[in-house]
């Protein structure tokens, strides 16, 4: 009879399976797997910014296998990875009539200030 918990892989990388993934997970078919999106904050950026995807079994994974693929050559300082299907996005299809209500607001817009010379970053 089996044990229905889990079994953490041993650590190492003589299994091939990244540290903290449990056998079942890495055992089961990629087909299966979620897919993540990854966002990488470059040593020089200020922002996340997305640089593609990859399908893993769990967050843990994803984050390794994120890592190991996107910052190979010491890219970035920070890593996000983000379950695809908890990603909900606008359809650029409907730009014009889902952003037309802040179009008629003009006072929103910064173009009625005097910004300083001094000031960075405007």
């Amino acid at each position: 009879m089996t044990d229905p918990t889990p079994t953490p892989a041993p650590t190492g990388t003589a299994t091939g399976i990244p540290t903290g993934t449990t056998r079942e997970a890495a055992a089961a078919p990629r087909a299966e797997w979620p897919l993540y999106e990854v966002f990488v904050r470059s040593r020089r950026g200020l922002n996340h910014v997305h640089v593609g995807s990859l399908h893993a079994a769990d967050e843990r994974m994803a984050l390794l296998n994120a890592r190991d693929l996107y910052t190979r050559r010491n890219e970035g300082v920070s890593l996000w990875v983000v379950r695809s299907d908890a990603i909900t996005a606008s359809n650029p299809d409907e730009k014009d009539p889902f952003f037309a209500p802040s179009g008629d607001k003009v006072y929103r817009h910064p173009t009625f200030y005097d910004i300083p010379e001094d000031v960075p970053h405007i």
